[in-house]
Parts: structure tokens; C-alpha cells; sequence
């Protein structure tokens, strides 16, 4: 009896995963699966969340409409209901349960997340960023070049709106090794591009990393995600995952301009950080 009353609710639960576009599925994720090789394990990780805690929900609104239903007061009733002190089997259920769903939640974001953060070691491409306000640099460090970012104020049009043909733009070869070393010359940044559903912190006086595979040719738009002063929505730059022949191009490009070596922590405009071997005062 109790298969063929579940047999409507399969049938509907079917019916709308059938409905469901690819976007839906993804969970309404930018980028989708297949972006870079980390992808499809964050897709995975908030589509199951949300499964879960959709499913919690719907117990939850059932049990309550179910106690606002029966328990309502009816015609005629006067005074207070049957008052209960405790229901030891109930509260042990409501500490158990949300105590198991927290430790599952940090136990599989703890597993993918030590899978992204892991060093896969022996990189193919080795790129240094450094956020400034309100612009980045990239050093290309294994082939000596370097791209400076324009900074925002020099590249907003007459009406304010940015130019994008100006924008900084990271070129990464598809399906290669990626290490990113970050770091910020002046304030607290974010390294975020969208579509690899991933972002990385820039703090002053310390270098984050990021490993990856890009795995899908395209142009991916990033953006500054920690609030870092008065042009920090327009601190944008671009990600162009490119065939192997036209990174060696970019590359040779950058040569031709001169703008070969690195553009260092030297140019850091917070000078105050430790190990520059800069003191503070302090009036009494």
C-alpha cells in the first residue's frame, strides 16, 4: 500500500525534473558545469544543498499547517488547551536532526573545498595578480611579461559607464595547469570571476592562491567582491581562455610592447605592511 502511495509523488517529482531547463538544474549557477575543473563539484555541492534543504521545508511547512490545522480553536471551545511540559522523544528529534544536517553540510563543503584549495604541484602557467584600486596587474611570471591594468578613472566614458575595450584581461590557455598567485598593493580585495564559481581574497601583505583547469574556450568577466572604495563596482577586468597558439601570441604581443619583466610589490602603494620594514608612530 505504502509503494503505491508514493508512486503519484515520483510520477510528479519526474514530470517537473523533465520541465526543468538546463540552467534549472544547474541550480540557476552562472557559468554551468565544465567551466573550469572545479565546476561541476560546486554545482554539485549547492544543487544537493538546496535538494536538502528543500526537502527539511517542506516537512517543516507540513508540520506546521498540520498543528495550525488540527489544534485550531473550534467553535464553542473556551480556555487553554491541554498543556505538555515536555516530549522527550520530539526534542531529542529537533537536537538530533539539525545537528546531523549541519555536520553533513561542513563535512561535504570541507571535502570540496580542500579538493579546490589543494596544490596540484608543477603548474603549466604561472600568473601573479595584484589588485589595486581600482585596476589589476597580471605577470605572466614563467614567461617574464607583464599586462598593467588601466586604472578605472582613465577608462570611463564621457556619460560614466566603463570601457569595456579597456577592461584588464587575464589570458589562460584552455585545458592547462593554472596557478594563480594574489596578492593586493594597497586595500582588501576579491578576486572573483564569475563564471568558475569561485573567488579568493586579497589581503595586504599576504600572497592567496588559486589552482584550476579552464576546460571551456571563452571570455569570462570578473570583478573586485570586497568593498574597496569609491570605484569598486567598476573594478572590473576580463578572463580569456584561449588555444594554446593564441596565449603564445598574447604573450609575444606583450614582448613587442615592452612590457617584459614584472611589475613587482614595489609599486604597492601600502607601504605599512609587514616585512617592508616600515614602523609606525603613535601619538601619547
Amino acid at each position: 500500500m505504502a509503494r503505491w502511495a508514493l508512486a503519484p509523488i515520483g510520477v510528479v517529482v519526474a514530470v517537473v525534473l523533465a520541465g526543468c531547463s538546463q540552467q534549472q538544474l544547474d541550480g540557476f549557477l552562472p557559468g554551468g558545469p565544465g567551466v573550469t575543473n572545479h565546476t561541476q563539484m560546486v554545482t554539485s555541492l549547492w544543487v544537493n544543498s538546496w535538494i536538502v534543504l528543500l526537502g527539511v521545508g517542506v516537512v517543516t511547512w507540513g508540520l506546521i499547517i498540520w498543528a495550525a490545522v488540527v489544534y485550531r480553536r473550534r467553535k464553542g471551545q473556551t480556555g487553554l488547551p491541554v498543556q505538555l511540559r515536555y516530549n522527550m522523544p520530539i526534542e531529542i528529534f529537533y537536537t538530533i536532526v539539525p545537528l546531523i544536517l549541519v555536520l553533513g553540510f561542513f563535512a561535504f563543503t570541507a571535502r570540496d573545498q580542500a579538493t579546490i584549495e589543494a596544490n596540484p604541484g608543477n603548474p603549466d602557467v604561472k600568473v601573479e595578480v595584484f589588485g589595486k584600486r581600482w585596476s589589476w596587474d597580471f605577470n605572466y611570471l614563467d614567461e617574464k611579461v607583464y599586462s598593467p591594468g588601466v586604472q578605472v578613472q582613465n577608462r570611463l566614458n564621457a556619460d560614466g559607464s566603463v570601457d569595456l575595450s579597456k577592461l584588464p584581461t587575464l589570458y589562460l590557455p584552455v585545458n592547462k595547469k593554472v596557478q594563480i598567485d594574489i596578492e593586493s598593493r594597497d586595500v582588501a580585495h576579491s578576486f572573483w570571476v564569475i563564471d568558475f564559481l569561485y573567488k579568493k581574497d586579497l589581503i595586504p601583505g599576504q600572497t592567496n592562491h588559486m589552482y584550476f583547469i579552464p576546460e571551456k574556450l571563452g571570455t569570462y568577466q570578473g570583478k573586485c567582491a570586497e568593498l574597496c572604495g569609491e570605484y569598486h563596482a567598476d573594478m572590473l577586468f576580463q578572463v580569456k581562455v584561449v588555444s594554446q597558439a593564441e596565449y603564445d601570441q598574447q604573450i609575444q604581443d606583450l614582448k613587442d610592447l615592452g612590457q617584459v619583466g614584472r611589475l613587482g610589490p614595489e609599486y604597492n602603494t601600502n607601504s605599512n605592511l609587514p616585512g617592508t620594514g616600515a614602523t609606525t608612530t603613535t601619538e601619547g
